[in-house]
């Protein structure tokens, strides 16, 4: 059974995401700037539905549990260089 990922604002850039996965539960607060957003997304898509695929494109490369409780989203690309380009090809698909 995939994953459900809840994107929630928090105010000012920050983001509660939810993941449950079976019975199991992790909450994330990630931070988001305009500017990344737009850089990766052209403002294409919402931030939510941006941070909803990061955190799909971070559970197929490691368990929930492995994602940090909080983080800025550019992080990702530190852990996987190809977060930027994937996530870019996803969102335009």
């Amino acid at each position: 059974m995939p994953a459900i990922i809840r994107v929630e604002p928090s105010g000012s850039g920050r983001f509660r995401v939810t993941v449950t996965e079976g019975a199991g539960k992790s909450t994330h607060t990630v931070s988001l700037s305009p500017e990344y957003h737009q850089k990766l997304t052209r403002n294409q898509v919402s931030q939510e539905v941006f941070i909803e695929r990061s955190f799909q494109f971070l559970l197929e490369n490691e368990p929930k549990e492995s994602i940090l409780r909080e983080f800025d989203l550019p992080l990702i690309g530190r852990y996987f260089p190809e977060y930027e380009n994937e996530i870019r090809r996803r969102l335009a698909s």
